[in-house]
C-alpha cells in the first residue's frame, strides 16, 4: 500500500506531492553525494495544508513526511518516494519515526513553551532519516505569541528541516507565516470516496459505511466514528430530534440543557480515560512515597498538570457541542433542499419523516434564518460565552424561526 492510498478525494494534491518528494529525493541524493542541488526543484522547507474539516488535512501531511522518509530500493531504480512499506515509511504512518515530531492538541490553545521546544527541535540535524519533519495539526490554535516564536524558524530553515502546518483555512494562520509557506488547499472528499475507504480499510459493511458517509458529508474522521462507535450514533440521533421538541420556550430551554449536558459527560468520560492515568503517572516521576506523600518543590508541576487537564476539557465540551451543531446544519441543509425541491442528495435520509415535517411547517427563509443561528451559537462557543448561555440563545432562535 502506497503512503498516499489514505489520502481521499485529492489526486491533485497527491499530485503535487509526489512530485514534491521525488524532488526532495533528488536533493538528498545531490547532497549525500557531494553533488550540487537541482537546479529547479518543488520541494521546499515549509508547507500549509488547509481545507474543511474532515478532508484530510493531517493524513495528507503523514503521507508526504512517510514520503520524505521513504528508503525503499525502488527510487533509485526511478521509483517515485511513499512505497509504504519501507522502514521509513513505516514508522512515520505509525508515528514512532525519529525525526517526524506530530503536535496535535486536545486544549485550547498551543502556547510559547511548546512552540519554542519545537523551534529548538527543528535546529537539529536528522537523527537517522532523510529529513527532520515537524507535522502541527492544529496550527489554527497558536496564540499570537506562539505563532510570532514559530515565524523565525519558518524564515530561517535549518537545513533538511520541513515545516507542515494544518489549519482550516488560510485566515487562521498569521499572515507573515502564510506567506513564507506553500500551500495546499484540499477538498471534501466525495462520500462515495469515504464510503469506499471505511469498506476497505476499516471493513465495515457497505450499507453501514455508505450511511455514515453520507450522513457526515464526507468527512472521513466523523464517518470512521459514526460507522463504529454507538454511542456516536445514539448522540447524533438525540441532536437530530431537537428541531421538533422546540416548540415552546419550555421545550427549547429543555433541549438546550439536555445537549449542553451531553458535551459536558463526553468531556468527563474523556477525563475519566486520561486524568486519572496522567496524574499517576506524574506522581510516579516526581517521586511519591507509598502513602502518596509528595516531595517538596513539586507543587508546581501538579498544578500545571491540573491547569492542563481543565483546559482540556474545556476543549472536549466545546468540541462536542461544536459536532452537535455540525449534525443541526446538516439537519436545516436538507430542510432547504426539500423546500426548494433541489435534487441534491440528502445527508439524513434515515429522519426523513422528520425533515419533511419541518420543510412543510416552515419557509425557506425561515430555515436560513435557523441554519443563521447555529452558526451565530458556535462562534458564541468560539468566544468564551458560557455553553449553556450560547446554546440557549440558539434553541430561542431556532423557535422564532
Amino acid at each position: 500500500m502506497a503512503v498516499w492510498d489514505d489520502m481521499v478525494g485529492q489526486e491533485r494534491v497527491r499530485t503535487q506531492l509526489c512530485a514534491a518528494a521525488g524532488d526532495a529525493d533528488a536533493l538528498v541524493t545531490a547532497h549525500v553525494q557531494g553533488a550540487p542541488a537541482p537546479a529547479a526543484s518543488k520541494m521546499t522547507h515549509a508547507w500549509l495544508f488547509t481545507g474543511p474539516p474532515g478532508s484530510g488535512r493531517a493524513t495528507a501531511a503523514r503521507a508526504f513526511a512517510a514520503a520524505l522518509q521513504c528508503t525503499s530500493p525502488d527510487r533509485a531504480l526511478g521509483g517515485a518516494p511513499g512505497c509504504g512499506f519501507c522502514d521509513g515509511c513505516h514508522t512515520t504512518l505509525v508515528g514512532t519515526h525519529a525525526d517526524v515530531e506530530v503536535i496535535r492538541t486536545d486544549l485550547l490553545s498551543i502556547g510559547v513553551k511548546e512552540t519554542r521546544e519545537l523551534v529548538r527541535r527543528a535546529q537539529l540535524a536528522p537523527a537517522g532519516g532523510r529529513w527532520q519533519v515537524i507535522i502541527m495539526e492544529d496550527a489554527d490554535r497558536l496564540t499570537e505569541g506562539a505563532g510570532n516564536v514559530l515565524l523565525k524558524a519558518v524564515e530561517e530553515p535549518a537545513h533538511r528541516t520541513v515545516w507542515m502546518l494544518c489549519a482550516p483555512s488560510l485566515e487562521d494562520v498569521l499572515p507573515t507565516i502564510r506567506s513564507r509557506c506553500r500551500h495546499l488547499t484540499l477538498r471534501t472528499p466525495p462520500v462515495a470516496a469515504v464510503a469506499d475507504v471505511l469498506i476497505r480499510r476499516d471493513g465495515i459493511e457497505p450499507e453501514v459505511a455508505a450511511a455514515a458517509a453520507r450522513a457526515t458529508q464526507g468527512h472521513i474522521g466523523r464517518a470512521r466514528r459514526l460507522a463504529t462507535d454507538e454511542r456516536a450514533r445514539a448522540r447524533r440521533a438525540t441532536v437530530l430530534k431537537l428541531p421538533l421538541r422546540v416548540e415552546d420556550i419550555g421545550g427549547c430551554l429543555k433541549a438546550a440543557q439536555e445537549l449542553v449536558d451531553a458535551a459536558a459527560e463526553d468531556a468527563k468520560q474523556v477525563a475519566e480515560e486520561t486524568d486519572v492515568k496522567e496524574t499517576e503517572d506524574l506522581k510516579a516521576a516526581l517521586g511519591a512515597s507509598a502513602g502518596g506523600r509528595m516531595p517538596r518543590g513539586t507543587a508546581g508541576a501538579m498544578k500545571e498538570l491540573e491547569d492542563k487537564q481543565k483546559r482540556r476539557k474545556t476543549r472536549t465540551q466545546r468540541d462536542s457541542l461544536d459536532l452537535a451543531l455540525s449534525d443541526l446544519t446538516g439537519f436545516y441543509r436538507d430542510v432547504l433542499a426539500l423546500q426548494l425541491g433541489s435534487r441534491v442528495q440528502l445527508a439524513n435520509e434515515d429522519v426523513r419523516d422528520s425533515l419533511d415535517r419541518i420543510a412543510r411547517g416552515s419557509t425557506p427563509e425561515g430555515t436560513l434564518r435557523r441554519m443563521e443561528a447555529v452558526v451565530a451559537c458556535r462562534e458564541a462557543l468560539e468566544s468564551n460565552v458560557a455553553p449553556l448561555l450560547a446554546v440557549e440563545a440558539m434553541t430561542m432562535a431556532l423557535r422564532a424561526g
